[in-house]
């Protein structure tokens, strides 16, 4: 049996009603506020609904669908997943795309693997498998499951967090302790 959300992505998730009138809570967990604008279909549970109104509400957003008209049918949504088309965007860089690409320097380098992305204010940051950060600002293309960069010197040359040092470091700080 083939999944309704196949080649869906999730946008985000439905929480309790607001009101009488069938609006309800959206949780997004995209920064593409975009998918909530009038007229846009999503998928919630079985069912696509078409956005009529949403606006922002604190962390959240309060949102309309056509056909939702009072609390009891909002109701029947809470803790829906919401999941929509993905977006053609040929300059977006989408998390699922690049988890788990190799990734190389433009000179074709490998530097490993993309096994997770991390939001920052600054940028976003590909956490390579060694534990390598690298902002997404260096990243000059993803295609067919290989990320390029080009990052500065230096940068791949960064300490992981990985404090253990070879016995020949210690060695050299010990020839400073002599007199």
């Amino acid at each position: 049996m083939t999944d309704r959300t196949d080649g869906l992505l999730e946008i985000g998730s439905i929480g309790r009603p607001h009101g009488l009138h069938g609006e309800v809570y959206v949780d997004l967990v995209t920064d593409r506020t975009e998918r909530l604008d009038v007229g846009s279909s999503l998928l919630v549970n079985t069912t696509w609904l078409t956005v009529v109104r949403a606006k922002p509400h604190g962390q959240r957003w309060l949102v309309m669908f056509d056909g939702i008209t009072d609390r009891v049918s909002a109701e029947r949504l809470t803790s829906g997943r919401l999941y929509a088309e993905p977006i053609d965007d040929p300059d977006a860089l989408w998390v699922h795309d690049l988890v788990g690409a190799t990734v190389r320097t433009e000179s074709g380098t490998e530097v490993g693997r993309c096994v997770g992305v991390v939001a920052n204010p600054a940028s976003d940051l590909l956490e390579l498998d060694d534990g390598t950060l690298v902002p997404e600002r260096f990243v000059t293309g993803a295609v067919g499951g290989v990320i390029t960069i080009d990052p500065p010197e230096g940068l791949l040359e960064l300490p992981t967090g990985d404090t253990s040092r070879d016995d020949t470091s210690r060695a050299a700080d010990h020839d400073h302790d002599q007199p």
